[in-house]
């Protein structure tokens, strides 16, 4: 293991159970039971504790190994401690939460194992008889009852109207055919009669016919919820009421640290540790039951649409076809079976709470009223939001800083969903003030360095850890290893995976969460992007087809001849270049223009006259050019 650096892994494991095992041992001699879960935390805190001295890179001797088995059995029974109370609280709800769905999946994986032998009975058979199937078919009334939790099989009013529906869907004569399935095919006909003898009784029960034995489930769950919430809701403001309490006295403490209240700053701390993952604790469970409410609300719904839409199938019809009725009775069976599993989830939920209780009987021992009163003289008790609402509109100021990067709400669209390192307490104040736990305001700013994130109570504290972060991450986690509780209660499992909780370990990959960074940002794109896929082609006209058709058939019929002279044979294209003429122009001083006579000659007696000749006469009238 981690402190065995000279052993095999398989000789230090075999050295610590050893090691385990005699601190229990120890442990059971002076009257004190412990399990061998907290035994085994208990020796990494030891070890991780450098005030104990132990070296963790050099193999263990006699002497250290009998120094660990005694620190560990004196914290183990030291009674008036609130940090073993807080270790012991976080091991006992580490090995007996879950969560919903690892919770409803086992406790399927009982019920199908509780009825194994009873299915295996029907399966298996292989009866003859009448007697034989009789009683085949007694059982398989018995396994419907079982499984839907519908009543009990001792009970001759429900094992009657449990026969009559299974008869109505199921009778007697098909058993033949039945028997002759495989055992795959029988058990999956099991539960799916089962599902439909549920929705029929369920139905009955609504109509006023039947549901003898059937308690009504929403109205207890309704009724259930809110019984279950209050104390949740009342022990929650105790545990933050006295978280307030011990916050203002160690913050008093630590700004006047003369005053004769020394002796106790390290008991208020691990109290204030207890209170603050006892509360943490209760903020899963109520998250939890909040879920069941959600959850029973929705299937209320459903439920009521399933009936009616039922009942509008019926109506007071004789004969219904199954394909129309057996999907309603099938969903009906599955959202009774998430009413018992909502059951189920609450009655786990609130059993879980009521154990919690038993790790803080330390408080009224250690710190009764009249002792809190005499140290909460002259201090102002402050509360989480009022702390925070002291430092709204504050912001650190991202220009004076070169390096860090920032997270603010209006600029990160997941804000509320990143994962805050240290439970959300501030992480300067962890560091600087001994392990006071301060509440974070994210709106001053979320400091994101390594992939993590970090909130702090004020904007003077988010800019003294800006400037080294890394050396106050490692003054936090030299202080869980002086109070190992800090490790699971700051959610520092990345820094001690050796001592990390199981239920950590299992949803590690869910936990962590990229910011998705915002702005302000336009584009625009053009008209068509794509150019234009006009086919120039196409025609619509089935003339045209023809007419294309029947040139391409034609074509197939001709023949092309081609021959090559010696002159053109493997000639080449040449080109050439020519300037082109210019156009010229010129222009004269004067423009004139002259103007000559019309000519205008006339010929008389082309026509004859009296005489046997003819005597023509030409006539010049045109005037002289110089009369123009």
């Amino acid at each position: 293991m981690y402190y065995w650096s000279r052993m095999s892994h398989s000789q230090a494991e075999s050295v610590i159970k050893n090691i385990i095992r005699e601190i229990g041992q120890e442990c059971a001699m002076k009257g004190q039971t412990v399990s061998e879960t907290l035994v085994a935390f208990m020796v990494k805190a030891v070890v991780l504790d450098p005030r104990n001295e132990f070296n963790v890179d050099r193999t263990l001797t006699k002497n250290d190994v009998q120094k660990l088995i005694k620190l560990c059995v004196s914290r183990l029974l030291d009674a008036a401690n609130p940090s073993l109370d807080t270790i012991k609280m976080q091991v006992y709800f580490d090995m007996n939460y879950t969560n919903r769905v690892e919770l409803l999946n086992e406790q399927h994986r009982i019920l199908e194992a509780r009825l194994a032998p009873v299915s295996r009975e029907i399966t298996d058979n292989r009866a003859r008889t009448r007697e034989e199937l009789e009683s085949i078919y007694r059982k398989i009334v018995s396994y419907v009852l079982l499984r839907s939790g519908l009543g009990s099989p001792t009970d001759i009013k429900v094992v009657r109207e449990a026969t009559a529906a299974l008869q109505s869907v199921f009778p007697q004569t098909e058993l033949g055919v039945f028997l002759s399935l495989s055992k795959k095919d029988k058990e999956r006909q099991l539960k799916e009669l089962t599902m439909i003898v549920t929705g029929i009784r369920l139905f009955n029960k609504d109509c006023g016919k039947g549901g003898e034995g059937i308690d009504d489930l929403p109205a207890i769950l309704n009724e259930a919820i809110p019984a279950a919430t209050q104390p949740i809701d009342a022990e929650l403001r105790a545990s933050h009421d006295l978280a307030y309490r011990y916050t203002a006295v160690l913050e008093m403490m630590h700004e006047s640290p003369h005053r004769n209240i020394e002796a106790r700053l390290s008991m208020l701390k691990e109290a204030l540790f207890n209170v603050r993952q006892h509360e943490a604790f209760l903020c899963i469970i109520l998250s939890d039951v909040i879920t069941c409410a959600q959850e029973v609300e929705m299937m209320d719904k459903q439920f009521a649409a399933q009936i009616e839409q039922l009942k509008n199938t019926v109506q007071a019809k004789t004969a219904v076809p199954t394909s129309q009725v057996f999907p309603i009775f099938l969903a009906l069976a599955n959202l009774w079976t998430s009413f018992q599993d909502e059951i189920l989830l609450l009655s786990f939920l609130t059993n879980l709470t009521v154990s919690l209780q038993q790790f803080l009987g330390i408080h009224a021992q250690l710190f009764p009223d009249d002792v809190m009163e005499s140290l909460l003289e002259g201090v102002t008790v402050k509360s989480d939001e009022q702390r925070i609402k002291e430092t709204m509109g504050i912001k650190v100021n991202v220009s004076d800083f070169k390096e860090q990067e920032w997270l603010f709400p209006e600029t990160t669209a997941n804000f509320d969903q990143l994962l805050i390192q240290y439970r959300g307490f501030c992480a300067h104040a962890l560091a600087e003030k001994d392990g006071l736990l301060l509440p974070g305001n994210p709106a001053i700013g979320i400091l994101k360095h390594k992939e993590k994130y970090y909130t702090f109570s004020s904007k003077e504290s988010a800019y003294v850890f800006a400037q080294n972060p890394d050396m106050f991450i490692h003054l936090i986690g030299e202080k869980a290893k002086e109070y190992a509780e800090l490790i699971q209660l700051l959610e520092l499992h990345h820094q001690f995976e050796s001592v990390a909780p199981y239920s950590q370990v299992r949803s590690g990959d869910k936990r962590s969460m990229k910011p998705i960074t915002k702005c302000d940002s336009s584009t625009q794109t053009d008209t068509h992007i794509l150019p234009p896929t006009i086919v120039k082609s196409y025609e619509w006209n089935e003339w045209e087809l023809r007419r294309k058709a029947i040139k391409l058939a034609n074509l197939r019929k001709k023949l092309t001849h081609s021959v090559q002279t010696n002159l053109s044979h493997m000639r080449k294209d040449n080109s050439t270049q020519v300037y082109l003429l210019k156009d010229f122009g010129t222009q004269t001083k004067l423009d004139n223009s002259s103007n000559v006579p019309r000519p205008q000659i006339f010929l008389a007696g082309l026509r004859g006259g009296s005489t046997s000749t003819t005597c023509m006469v030409k006539v010049n009238l045109t005037r002289a050019v110089d009369e123009t």
